[in-house]
């Protein structure tokens, strides 16, 4: 988190005083190849994990389930935010599909607008610290599954420790594979719902 922040404070001084014409001109091929980077890293943590999907076979076809509602409610989440905003249904929508995952999403929403891109990130980097804190209470009280959900993306790397130290070895399990169910579905998500709403 500490290394994004200083990422980001770098890019804003550089642009504001430091304008590389290059560099500007060519920033949308810059951006496709860290996203393509970011996805092929993705792709070996999961290629890593290969005693994964044998422990999955125990859970059978339900465990599908939870990535399938954290993105429903995710979907839904970001509808009843639009009505409480200037946002429309569509960008509302678009900006909770990232799941928690804020680099990704708002790189392909800042390629529409700046201000969605940064609302995306804000969005998903909120959520991800709202989890951080809300993750031992939820697994305490409310449920280890319901846990895992709140994390979305995040529940396979950065909250992973987390939800481990507050639930059973089976739970770590089963959000490791929701993070990266969810982690993959994210750009998929992202272009259909982008699609649907035609939102450019």
């Amino acid at each position: 988190m500490f290394g994004i922040t200083i990422a980001i404070v770098i890019g804003v001084i550089s642009g504001l005083f430091f304008r590389n014409d290059i560099l500007i001109s060519n920033s949308d091929d810059i951006v496709n190849l860290g996203l393509c980077l970011l996805l092929f890293f993705v792709g070996m943590d999961i290629g890593d994990s290969g005693e994964l999907f044998s422990k999955l076979k125990k859970f059978g076809k339900k465990i599908w389930l939870l990535p399938l509602s954290t993105i429903f409610g995710s979907l839904i989440g970001g509808y009843i935010g639009s009505l409480f905003t200037t946002l429309s249904v569509g960008e509302g929508v678009a900006i909770s599909a990232g799941l928690g995952w804020y680099s990704l999403s708002a790189i392909e929403l800042s390629k529409i607008s700046a201000e969605l891109g940064s609302l995306a990130f804000l969005t998903n980097v909120l959520r991800e610290l709202f989890s951080i804190l809300s993750v031992p209470f939820i697994a305490k009280y409310i449920g280890s599954l319901e846990s895992v959900s709140v994390a979305g993306a995040t529940s396979m790397d950065s909250l992973l420790p987390i939800i481990n130290r507050n639930n059973s070895a089976d739970i770590s399990i089963v959000a490791f594979f929701s993070g990266i169910t969810l982690t993959c579905s994210v750009p998929f998500l992202l272009t259909i719902i982008l699609n649907i709403f035609n939102i450019k």
